[in-house]
């Protein structure tokens, strides 16, 4: 029963990220540890309100509540089943805006400064994600496969438990939590991440706390009375009412022709904060109100237009929310027993049960009863729309008073249009100045060839492939040999398969087998009975009695090619190549052969000019080399 409780729990969106604060605690009686944590929790929220007071969440907002040993420690999924120390629990999801996953980091870093010995861990859907923006300088063991439940703050520094690698068995590199906040606690020195890593994460959250103001935008909304003085007493709202507006569905849009609860005729501009993702979400959705409804949007080039086109998706965002205050009874018609639905689908907890069967029934039954009572705290939730609601009812409000405190100017949105060369200036500052080769019509044509040969010559493993100038890089920190199987394609060693597993391969066998095959040549052994204990290399040995079929073929091959480059000289085709000195063609006045290399360059170069700076084959091939494009200089 626990673990199906605990599957329920766990279902949320991919947007969440999640965090636990260990306090030191010795006592195992959970009366003494629920008043521990009680204390550590009054602490954090002291500490946290100095900093959020003006913040605008997008989805979730940072809350921590109480978790003991017996209340809640249970982690539970088809794999493993954890029990972790007392602690401060809290999950928050942060939607469209990454902004908020990592201000929550800036405030675990604080919390853990300003209160001893308390010990912080947070993750997302994508695991742990501190080490994700510290990639370039993980130690050589670290990998998402070993790393779980291995990343921690303590003292507003990273650490990291190091894995044990003389042992290789992959359940070895498994870590309890509760086993990992006791290695910090007592080699705190030991687990310490590296000064690279502890400065990635400082530079990530260095414009904390001044950031929550810059990312602040603030315009002026024509709106209903109702929803100005709703956002005058809590502008926090703006945040649902925008993302149930961009997110709207069909009935949603016939609630905004009703609009029941925020009508059109007595509207105010009102100043309104919203943080600039939400800005630009709102700003980018397209909607053209019903006129019936009694919105009268001037033309788009009027002055007033802007405010008043804010104001109608302001007003029918909020109108959306009220009407969702009411939950349907009918769970199956509720969008948000059908999303959580589907989550359980995806948890496999239904086990594979054939649907309609009894035990299939039993185990819907309770995870409708469990949404039922919990959709309140889910993000699911209609509360807040009867929020929305009762605010509507109770809040009194003075029509003059709101129409004073729209006088400010609207703040500068340019930031909304980023151009090429921002966006250019914006990724260096981040990543920095890529090492690039700049190729333009000027370039030898010879070495540009060279350096694409060279690229896909270059050996890639399955963690990608890195071009062979950039391997040795001085500002790429030293990186050793991972220990995994890796597939070489420039060795000349056998295939075998050894006693743990790892396969060698014979590139010149394969090739030479691919051959035969192309050529339908069979061998006259049983290299090809699967059952056989034959291996690639009796190929060559095939292929070695044929060398002189394969050389014809080739002599071949390269008549007909020479053939078909002095047949098309004479045509308006080979008259679009470019041309070399026709070394090897004494026999034709004036033949020239077509100079592969020039080509190859001039077409690239073509296709770069045909993208007009957008994305493009040309551009999306060469940067992963190190090749920058350049055609500014002539058209040539």
């Amino acid at each position: 029963m626990a673990s199906k409780v605990n599957v329920l729990e766990s279902v949320r969106e991919d947007d969440f990220v999640e965090y636990h604060l260990f306090p030191p605690i010795d006592s195992q009686d959970d009366k003494e540890q629920e008043l521990a944590l009680t204390r550590v929790l009054n602490q954090c929220e002291k500490i946290v309100k100095r900093y959020t007071d003006e913040y605008l969440w997008h989805k979730d907002e940072f809350k921590l509540t109480v978790r003991t040993w017996i209340s809640n420690s249970l982690i539970h999924d088809s794999e493993k089943t954890e029990y972790l120390p007392p602690h401060l629990y809290g999950v928050t999801h942060f939607g469209d805006n990454i902004e908020d996953e990592w201000f929550i980091v800036f405030l675990l870093r604080l919390l853990t400064k300003e209160i001893d010995g308390l010990i912080a861990r947070v993750h997302d859907a994508d695991g742990e994600f501190i080490l994700i923006e510290a990639a370039d300088y993980l130690p050589l063991w670290a990998d998402p496969n070993n790393c779980e439940n291995r990343v921690y703050i303590y003292q507003g520094n990273i650490h990291i438990i190091p894995l044990d690698t003389s042992d290789h068995l992959p359940e070895m590199a498994q870590m309890a939590v509760n086993e990992a906040v006791s290695t910090i606690q007592n080699n705190p020195i030991d687990t310490l991440a590296s000064s690279d890593i502890q400065n990635c994460i400082i530079n990530k959250l260095k414009d904390y706390p001044d950031k929550i103001q810059s990312s602040l935008h603030h315009a002026t909304a024509y709106l209903p009375v109702g929803v100005a003085a709703i956002l005058r007493h809590k502008p926090g709202l703006i945040a649902p009412a925008v993302q149930v507006f961009c997110n709207r569905d069909p009935v949603d849009a016939k609630t905004c022709k009703a609009m029941k609860y925020f009508p059109p005729e007595n509207r105010v501009n009102a100043r309104v904060t919203f943080t600039k993702c939400l800005y630009a979400m709102l700003t980018h959705s397209k909607y053209v109100p019903d006129r019936r409804t009694g919105w009268n949007l001037p033309k788009s080039d009027s002055p007033q237009f802007k405010a008043q086109n804010l104001g109608v998706k302001i007003a029918c965002g909020f109108e959306i929310l009220a009407a969702q205050a009411k939950p349907s009874q009918d769970i199956e018609q509720d969008k948000g027993w059908v999303n959580y639905f589907e989550k359980l689908k995806e948890k496999n907890y239904f086990r594979g049960l054939l649907e309609h069967s009894r035990e299939y029934n039993d185990l819907l039954n309770k995870a409708k009863e469990y949404y039922i009572n919990h959709r309140d705290s889910m993000h699911y939730s209609p509360a807040i729309g009867q929020e929305i609601v009762q605010l509507i009812k109770n809040l009194d409000f003075k029509i003059d008073e709101l129409k004073e405190e729209s006088n400010l100017p609207d703040d500068d949105d340019s930031w909304l249009n980023v151009s090429p060369e921002e966006l250019d200036k914006m990724l260096e500052e981040k990543y920095g100045q890529k090492k690039f080769v700049t190729v333009n019509n000027n370039s030898d044509a010879a070495s540009f060839t060279e350096k694409i040969s060279s690229f896909l010559n270059h050996v890639s493993d399955i963690d990608g492939v890195e071009h062979p100038d950039l391997d040795n890089s001085p500002t790429r920190p030293p990186r050793g040999v991972k220990k995994r199987t890796k597939v070489s394609f420039a060795s000349g060693t056998k295939t075998e398969t050894t006693a743990n597993n790892r396969v060698s391969f014979d590139p010149n066998a394969f090739s030479c087998a691919v051959q035969n095959i192309l050529n339908f040549v069979i061998p006259e052994d049983d290299s090809w009975d699967l059952d056989s204990g034959s291996d690639m290399s009796d190929y060559a040995d095939d292929v070695a009695g044929n060398e002189e079929m394969y050389e014809g073929v080739k002599n071949k091959m390269q008549e007909y090619m020479e053939q078909m480059d002095k047949e098309l000289a004479a045509t308006t085709i080979g008259e679009s190549f470019e041309k070399k000195n026709g070394d090897g063609f004494e026999d034709i006045e004036s033949f020239k052969p077509v100079d592969i290399d020039v080509n190859a360059l001039k077409n690239i170069l073509e296709s770069y000019k045909s993208q007009l700076g957008e994305a493009g084959p040309s551009s999306n091939m060469l940067g992963p080399m190190g090749v920058h494009l350049d055609v500014s200089n002539n058209d040539d």
